[in-house]
This record gives C-alpha cells, structure tokens and sequence, in this order.
C-alpha cells in the first residue's frame, strides 16, 4: 500500500462487523478486506451460515462502538436494511444503509455516522469492498453539517429521556 493510499487512516483503527446467515460469506470476505487495509477487525458473528436473528448481532455491534471497543462498524445482512434499523436502536448511534462509495462517503462526512450497512444480495462483493474502503477512509466534515447532527442528538435525546422519573 503506498503512502498516498494511507492518507487519512488510522492504522489501529478497530472495525466491528456483523451480519446474518445471508451475508455470511460477503462478512467473511469484508473482514479480509479490512485487515488487508491496515485496520483490526472485530468478528461479532455470525459465524457460520446457520439462521441468526440479525438485530442482536447489529445491537452488538453497535453496542460495542457505544462502549468505545471499536470506533467504527460494518454490518450485513440479505438488503442492509434490518442490520441499520436495528443498530439505530442503540442510544448514540447512526448506521447508514449505503451501496455506492457516494453515499459511504456522504454517511461519514456530512453525517457522522458510526457504522456502514449493505445487503449481500444488493451489492457485489467489489462494490461491497469499494464501499467499506470509502467509509473506512471518510471523516466527519463537521461544518454546516454539525448542526444537522446535532440537531439529530438533540432529537435523539428527547426520544431516550428516563420517562421512569416522570
């Protein structure tokens, strides 16, 4: 890897991924991927091509970003949808379902978004692999879209208010 293809990442970088039975085999070829481009993956499962039930597998993973065990995420599942609704479940979080580099890059730079999803049956594996890779290279570009994502928050914090103490 050349030094200009480095610019803009961080090494020890840790990837959370996960999926479902469905995109077992593109997770498996993703996780490669993202070792062979310098970062750490970190296998949340599934493990094998037996039914799982996504969205514990997606709350891992989001879970783990949350907890600051890894700093971003990749999860796959038959279309992306079900893996980027279920970690947006997950207080702080913001998965964003993407199956072209344009919308990766839009995810990470205009809104902050932790973690990438795409479907096995939507995207091939180079694309998948494109995908990630701009995700992986993409920061936050803060500017006008700061107040778009704190706007989010802000929204995101009235919907987890502690309605126990009302």
């Amino acid at each position: 890897m050349s030094d200009s293809s480095m610019a803009g990442r961080v090494p020890t970088m840790r990837i959370a991924l996960g999926g479902d039975e469905a995109a077992f085999e593109l997770k498996t070829l993703l996780i490669e991927h993202i070792r062979a481009l310098g970062y750490e993956p970190i296998d949340y499962g599934t493990y094998n091509a037996e039914p799982v039930l996504y969205p514990d597998v997606a709350v891992k993973v989001a879970r783990a970003i949350d907890a600051g065990d890894a700093e971003r995420g990749v999860l796959v599942c038959g279309t992306g949808i079900g893996v980027a609704i279920s970690a947006n479940k997950v207080r702080g979080i913001r998965a964003a379902q993407a199956h072209d580099t344009y919308s990766a890059a839009k995810a990470r730079s205009s809104n902050d978004a932790q973690i990438v999803t795409l479907g096995a049956r939507v995207v091939g594996p180079e694309l998948a692999k494109a995908v990630v890779t701009t995700f992986l290279d993409t920061e936050f570009g803060g500017g006008g879209s700061r107040a778009k994502v704190e706007r989010i928050l802000e929204y995101e914090r009235e919907a987890f208010r502690d309605s126990s103490s009302v």
